[in-house]
């Protein structure tokens, strides 16, 4: 049934979540509920397991606490939220050391301290193979959530940052102590960090969830092409994105030319940016980027726009002409 096909039959057995208090349930990066104070509250949890989000033969137990903390809190920032409170779930071989689960949460809370998330609690259990780690974040919005399902033809697609550098990591790291000929040092540690240790968008998607110009948004964690398809899928539309705009990372060109790979490839299809992907008014484009860069230093990119459902969702080249690109990370594919 592949990921996609699981989440639908979920939906169709348990229902959207409607019911009193529930603004938006299954389908979209977090889940928003009401509670008293006018204040929405956000909930998102993600799970993270061995040889599927990372190895342990690159991946430290720090580096593992990191990203299990961070690909949460990049769930809040796309919804424009501020994170809370956090509740940890792992399950460990009987193998694993005190120093590795110390490790582990000294990587959680220096993903988590800067934006003051507390860990409030969870549970572990053994594993009787690999680590399985599942983070729950828990947190707040006092205005109105930006969700994926608003976008409308006409928008401007446009992203944060630059796409490619967790690609262009993970195939770094996946070559082990070999080297990439021609690829510098500061290259290497830019990309690779980005794989072991994604920093969510927080600052940024609060700036852009408080624009009215902002239709919809969330973030890139399974790639451009699953992702952007997500959206249109969720809210009833098609797309038009102009490949030769894409903000590929520098970094991420460098590895390419050095590996002999596309870099497009892993800007497109890659996975684990965790960028923000948004829709807004095509005329607020330009102020949008402009006051993004202004309040907190990071990039806003228009890629293509939405379009009516029938366009469905294509990719164009320079010239216009349509081009086929694999799908990002999808789960029980194959």
């Amino acid at each position: 049934m592949g990921e996609l096909g699981i989440i639908r039959r979920i939906r169709d057995a348990v229902g959207t979540g409607a019911s009193p208090g529930v603004g938006t349930g299954i389908g979209d990066d977090t889940a928003v509920l009401a509670v008293s104070g006018g204040a929405a509250l956000l909930a998102t949890t993600d799970l993270v397991v061995e040889d599927v989000h990372f190895r342990r033969a690159s991946a430290a137990p720090r580096d593992i606490g990191w990203k299990a903390m961070a690909v949460n809190l990049s769930d809040i920032a796309a919804m424009g939220g501020i994170p809370r409170w956090a509740l940890v779930a792992m399950a460990l071989p009987p193998s694993t050391e005190l120093a590795e689960i110390d490790a582990f949460y000294s990587g959680m809370l220096e993903a988590a301290a800067p934006h003051g998330v507390v860990i409030v609690g969870g549970d572990t259990s053994a594993s009787p193979d690999g680590w399985m780690i599942n983070v729950t974040v828990l947190g707040e919005h006092m205005g109105t959530p930006k969700l994926r399902s608003a976008a409308v033809p006409g928008d401007a697609i446009a992203v944060t940052g630059t796409l490619g550098r967790s690609a262009a990591g993970l195939a770094l790291l996946e070559m082990g102590g070999r080297t990439a000929p021609g690829l510098s040092a500061r290259a290497r540690g830019d990309l690779t960090g980005a794989h072991l240790r994604p920093v969510a968008r927080l600052a940024e998607g609060r700036w852009l969830g408080g624009q009215p110009g902002v239709h919809a948004m969330m973030d890139l964690s399974d790639g451009l092409t699953t992702d952007l398809a997500h959206l249109c899928r969720e809210s009833g539309v098609g797309a038009r994105v102009m490949l030769d705009l894409l903000p590929v990372a520098p970094a991420a060109r460098e590895a390419a030319q050095a590996l002999g790979k596309d870099s497009l490839e892993w800007a497109a299809g890659g996975g684990e940016d965790y960028e923000l992907l948004l829709t807004c008014e095509p005329g607020a484009a330009d102020s949008l980027a402009r006051g993004l860069a202004g309040a907190t230093g990071t990039a806003l990119t228009v890629i293509g726009r939405i379009e009516r459902a029938e366009a469905a969702v294509t990719y164009v080249d320079a010239r216009g002409e349509p081009v086929a690109l694999r799908t990002g990370y999808q789960h029980f594919d194959g």
